[in-house]
């Protein structure tokens, strides 16, 4: 399988910008790149902080420049995301127990698709209800290889001002990941930074946003923001491995032979 993880859109009121940057104009060449490049993708996964600001024009904005998109996506809230504006923008996306997430099954395994959304917090929450659920979509792929997308990292990443923010039951969440035991890797946004690890074992990555980036830092001082090239992912899963690519997508200087 081949597929493509998009985050940290940050979309702003037209014509607006975002530390420097013009989020809708990053997202439209984002779009046009996977087109030009990927049509043969098996999906796009956008995974969270559709919108900085949660107002209804900019998932009306993303809603519009995801028709241009000419393969199949889903999406994912982060803590910019207002999921009660983007239900009425997406209405069909229809929510579970009132969460955005879901399952999407495939040859290769489940694809697990979470939503840490806690409303008025930086911090991802994946609390009793989400946690239930996601232990039933866990026992219903027993014996399957299993693949996790979340906004918000479960696992330090070692830069002081980020790792508060992550997810707070990530010790939950291991637990059952490690029950399940064929979790082959998390996926994750949030951070706007390219990390690769493993986490107690579960292989782990971490893209750059499409908009602006943090800055590589480890002193606990206040983060900074950088002009730092915008990614995607290409993602290439098969039953031997599991390899993601960063793809700059704004460097037109590749020559193809």
């Amino acid at each position: 399988m081949k597929i493509i993880q998009v985050t940290d859109l940050h979309l702003v009121q037209p014509g607006e910008l975002l530390c420097g940057l013009d989020p809708l104009d990053r997202l439209q060449r984002c779009i046009e790149n996977i087109n030009e490049h990927h049509a043969d993708a098996d999906m796009v996964i956008f995974t969270g902080d559709l919108s900085d600001t949660g107002d209804e024009e900019t998932y009306q904005l993303l809603a519009t420049e995801l028709n241009k998109l000419v393969i199949p996506y889903h999406l994912m809230l982060g803590n910019h995301d207002n999921r009660d504006v983007f239900l009425r923008v997406f209405p069909s996306i229809v929510p579970e127990d009132g969460f955005v997430h879901r399952v999407v099954d495939t040859d290769e395994g489940r694809f697990i698709l979470l939503d840490t959304l806690e409303m008025g917090r930086v911090e991802g929450r994946l609390d009793g209800t989400r946690l239930a659920w996601l232990k039933q979509q866990l026992q219903d792929a027993s014996g399957r290889s299993v693949y996790v997308f979340t906004h918000h990292p479960p696992f330090p990443i070692h830069m002081p001002h980020l790792d508060p923010i992550g997810l707070i039951e990530a010790g939950e969440l291991f637990e059952l990941l490690k029950e399940h035991g064929n979790v082959r890797h998390v996926f994750a946004g949030h951070a706007h930074r390219p990390v690769a690890g493993s986490w107690r074992g579960i292989p782990v990555s971490v893209l750059r946003g499409t908009n602006h980036q943090s800055a590589l830092g480890f002193a606990p001082d206040k983060l900074a923001v950088t002009h730092e090239p915008p990614v995607y992912g290409v993602i290439f899963i098969d039953r031997e491995t599991v390899i993601v690519h960063s793809h700059d997508f704004l460097d037109t200087s590749a020559a193809y032979y």
